[in-house]
């Protein structure tokens, strides 16, 4: 009789992933003369390859005359063998068949409609080019939980999709293991006396928007419409009304999250509170949410619009200054702006089109009302001459939808960020015009690129929304009301798959000269010397996020992570940044 080995005996290398050859068990026979093995030599995720070794007891024989008997025993160690195979089979069988066999939950295969309809749904080319084995899209926690079940049993590497907007190549994407799509955990159950917001992570932020049209209440969401609500909540969030509610995050009541046990639990600030704080500001770490219950707020219609000038050296200088002065004396919290510099490669057919580089400045106005207070805008909106204005009242899901424009499909798209201390205004010139400039000399790389755009998008990160965010709810990024700062954007994006690399040492080019700038001013007193995260959300997977946020944070994210995930399940199998 032979005893089957346990499937899931998998080695591991020192740091933690998959060896390349894993020993899953052997079946032996002995007798007087030999016991011989069987292992499996295994190549990544592309297959297995078996072989086995014949092995005297005391050193290896391969002539049947020094064992005695040899020939009479080939049909037993056959039938070993293929028993043997029989389990490894059993035990190799990937997720996505398993599921298919054994399961009603969709799982969608290369060239069905379904997977190649839910690949086209990322920002970036660059993970659409990623291919998963196979697209499993879950209709409830209990299907996510057998899910993760299923991927315990085997080594796969996999990936969560909420709205594939984060760029970095496997944070939300795979090649080669499964994609779990929260497509189908679409439902949306509003409350109207109370304003709890019930809400799966297959939502994007303008789906969110039109269903709560009408209702009287809005979310705390971000300002593109085509972005995912899982990945934007479980990174902080930041709004149009952050300075009046905090981060997204801030407004979670509770997650409804898959464990990497499969165990299906509640975290809210009474309920595993531990696992509640990690999640806002901590990513996808420590399970998969598939319910947010979320705090909305009553709103009418809002005011807002983008508002767009032509580049030129004055219109830089006044907009950097407006964007400073907005963030330290602007005190009606409902407001909010985001201002963009763009550039783009124009379009060149020798004798046939000569379209010149594009270089403009691009403002995102929001007033939570119907008209802003005369003049509130105004630094902004008197900048310059603008070649179109579109700010007007409207509401707030028109205007969600409406920024989808912002999302380019069919190029690779690189992101990346910072976070400054607010100038002074006597020192407005040197540090935002400082940054600046080296923007535009770094980013002008990506002008020689098919289809290149670069942007940095100024963003106010303010006191008000570190104290909206603290009277909330506990979060990971811990901010504090001892400073102004900005938040800054970087978006690279280029048409061609080969000069991924390229064009990544440009954006970490970028954001290592804005922080060794920082850095100086910071040394010789011109900024204040205060924390300064890297915002998960933007964040290029070459920065540390972790290494960031505050040691204390990261310290209790770890603590988090070996109380609901012992056996570091999502740290060795999915992407991201890991505390």
């Amino acid at each position: 009789m032979h005893s089957l080995p346990k499937c899931n005996s998998l080695a591991t290398d020192t740091a933690g992933s998959p060896t390349a050859r894993n020993t899953i068990g052997s079946a032996t026979r002995n007798s007087r003369w030999f016991t011989y093995y069987v292992t499996v030599l295994r190549s990544g995720l592309k297959g297995s390859v078996v072989f086995y070794d014949i092995q005297n007891r005391g050193s290896r024989c391969n002539r049947d005359e020094r064992m005695p008997g040899l020939r009479e025993r080939i049909p037993a160690m056959r039938a070993a063998l293929l028993l043997l195979l029989l389990h490894i089979t059993l035990c190799v069988a990937d997720t996505c068949s398993t599921l298919a066999k054994n399961t009603n939950i969709e799982v969608a295969y290369p060239l069905s409609l379904d997977y190649i309809s839910e690949q086209q749904e990322y920002w970036s080319s660059s993970c659409i080019a990623l291919k998963p084995s196979c697209i499993l899209f879950p209709t409830s926690a209990a299907e996510v939980s057998v899910i993760i079940q299923t991927i315990n049993q085997g080594d796969e590497s996999f990936a969560i999709k909420s709205g594939g907007h984060n760029p970095n190549n496997y944070f939300s994407s795979v090649d080669g293991g499964p994609l779990i799509s929260t497509a189908r955990l679409n439902e949306a159950i509003l409350d109207s006396n109370t304003g709890v917001l019930r809400m799966g992570p297959g939502n994007r932020l303008d789906d969110i928007a039109a269903k709560l049209q009408g209702s009287g209440w809005t979310f705390v969401g971000g300002r593109i419409g085509n972005t995912g609500t899982g990945g934007l909540i479980l990174g902080g969030g930041l709004s149009y009304m952050s300075a009046q509610y905090g981060w997204a995050a801030s407004s979670a009541l509770e997650y409804e999250v898959v464990l990497a046990n499969g165990t299906i639990i509640t975290a809210s600030d009474t309920e595993n509170a531990d696992l509640a704080k990690a999640l806002r500001g901590g990513g996808n770490n420590f399970g998969i949410v598939t319910t947010y219950t979320l705090q909305t707020y009553r709103q009418g219609n809002i005011w807002g619009g983008n508002v767009i000038f032509l580049h030129d050296d004055k219109v830089a200088s006044n907009l950097l200054r407006a964007v400073r002065d907005f963030t330290e004396y602007n005190t009606d919290d409902r407001a909010a702006v985001i201002v963009t510099a763009e550039r783009s490669t124009g379009l060149v057919i020798p004798e046939l089109i000569d379209i010149e580089l594009l270089d403009t400045w691009i403002l995102f106005l929001f007033y939570d009302g119907p008209t802003p207070p005369a003049d509130l805008f105004k630094n902004f909106t008197e900048a310059g001459v603008p070649i179109l204005n579109l700010a007007k009242t409207r509401t707030y899901s028109e205007l969600i939808g409406g920024s989808n424009w912002v999302v380019v499909k069919g190029s690779v798209v690189t992101i990346g960020t910072e976070t400054i201390p607010m100038p002074s205004s006597q020192d407005s010139q040197t540090v935002m015009e400082g940054i600046h400039a080296h923007w535009r000399d770094v980013s002008a790389a990506t002008l020689l690129e098919p289809g290149g755009i670069a942007s940095i998008a100024y963003q106010p990160f303010p006191r008000s929304i570190a104290r909206q965010a603290k009277a909330r709810a506990p979060d990971l990024i811990d901010a504090d009301e001892d400073a102004d700062r900005l938040i800054l954007e970087l978006n690279y994006s280029f048409i061609p798959q080969w000069d991924y690399t390229k064009m990544a040492n440009t954006l970490e080019a970028t954001y290592t000269g804005i922080r060794e700038r920082v850095s100086g001013w910071q040394e010789e007193g011109i900024l204040s010397d205060v924390y300064l995260p890297v915002f998960m959300n933007y964040g290029f997977y070459r920065q540390d996020y972790w290494g960031r946020i505050r040691p204390e944070s990261r310290a209790f994210a770890q603590q988090v992570s070996a109380k609901y995930d012992p056996d570091e399940f999502f740290k060795n199998r999915t992407g991201g940044w890991k505390p």
